[in-house]
């Protein structure tokens, strides 16, 4: 049936949008934009039809959400910087059939997913930055996935990328890409302070983790790494508590996984955050690794509490 052929956890900073416009920031981000370049250039070399994104800007509070609209075109501001994207313009294709298919599957297997087809909701910035210089001629469609998710579990985060490559592949004609599109710690520098810290990370405590984490997706140790991955997402600021890297590791397979990552986009620094692009190695899926749903409000409520959530 279905393939998935490729995997990346990819950096969405606005500051690539104003590297291209005149001013002081112009080209301060190219190496980020060639990395997506790169990445979509390897999409086409395995013939992905559609790229599925795990967008830590779509917040919901309730659910799982897949945004499969026809066809998606407008103008973006950003509410969040809207000094750093304005009325940036976007146009691509959508693959309804792929979303309502995917947000099935994970329902069957226990997590509830809604597919919203009929929507004029428009995709967040997490999912049209990484398009603008990978999808820019339109060759991909594209499916928005909810990722900045407000009450939810990890655990169930993972089910959901595992679900979703079961959908891929066993009932999906067509090949596919998944992209946790979202940053490693996610702590911006405090207002007043942002220009001061444009290109470094807030702390040397997140710089050192988030370095250590890189050196353990490198070195294929995901089994500490899945262990450890509610701590990191608190402690380390994760962006969207990390949801879209639980979704994509689930994909992979959770602590079973045995690719090893490689970094296309050096670690960087922005606005106190630390970025990267990082292509993960298609393997075959162990389900048997992906963790089981909460089986009660008791246990739920303890893994928010080791995640420091609580």
């Amino acid at each position: 049936m279905g393939r998935l052929a490729l995997a990346a956890k990819v950096t969405h900073v606005p500051s690539m949008y104003l590297s291209e416009l005149p001013g002081p920031r112009q080209g301060t981000r190219q190496d980020a934009i060639d990395g997506h370049v790169e990445i979509g250039r390897r999409c086409r070399a395995e013939g992905v039809d559609t790229i599925v994104v795990f967008d830590t800007h779509w917040l919901v509070n309730a659910n799982y959400h897949v945004n499969c609209a026809p066809h998606f075109k407008g103008t973006y501001t950003s509410n969040e910087l809207p000094h750093f994207i304005s009325n940036l313009g976007y146009e691509f294709p959508g693959n309804p059939a792929l979303g309502k298919l995917l947000a099935k599957v994970a329902s069957e297997m226990g997590v509830e997913t809604l597919a919203h087809d009929a929507t004029t909701l428009g995709p967040e910035y997490g999912t049209l930055v990484p398009m603008r210089y990978m999808n820019a001629d339109r060759h991909f469609k594209v499916v928005s996935v909810s990722a900045l998710c407000t009450s939810h579990y990890l655990n169930d985060s993972a089910r959901l990328g595992w679900a979703m490559r079961r959908a891929v592949e066993q009932h999906y004609d067509g090949t596919v890409a998944f992209f946790a599109s979202g940053s490693l710690s996610h702590r911006f520098a405090q207002n007043g302070l942002a220009p001061e810290f444009a290109f470094r990370i807030w702390s040397p405590f997140l710089e050192h983790l988030d370095h250590e984490v890189v050196s353990m997706w490198r070195e294929g140790q995901w089994r500490d790494f899945c262990a450890m991955l509610p701590e990191y997402a608190s402690k380390g600021h994760g962006e969207g508590f990390m949801h879209d890297t639980a979704m994509l590791l689930g994909a992979l397979g959770w602590s079973a996984y045995e690719g090893r990552a490689e970094v296309v986009t050096p670690y960087f620094g922005a606005s106190g955050t630390g970025q990267i692009n990082v292509v993960f190695p298609v393997t075959p899926q162990d389900g048997e690794a992906i963790p089981a749903p909460m089986a009660s409000a008791a246990e739920g409520y303890r893994s928010f509490q080791a995640a420091g959530r609580l």
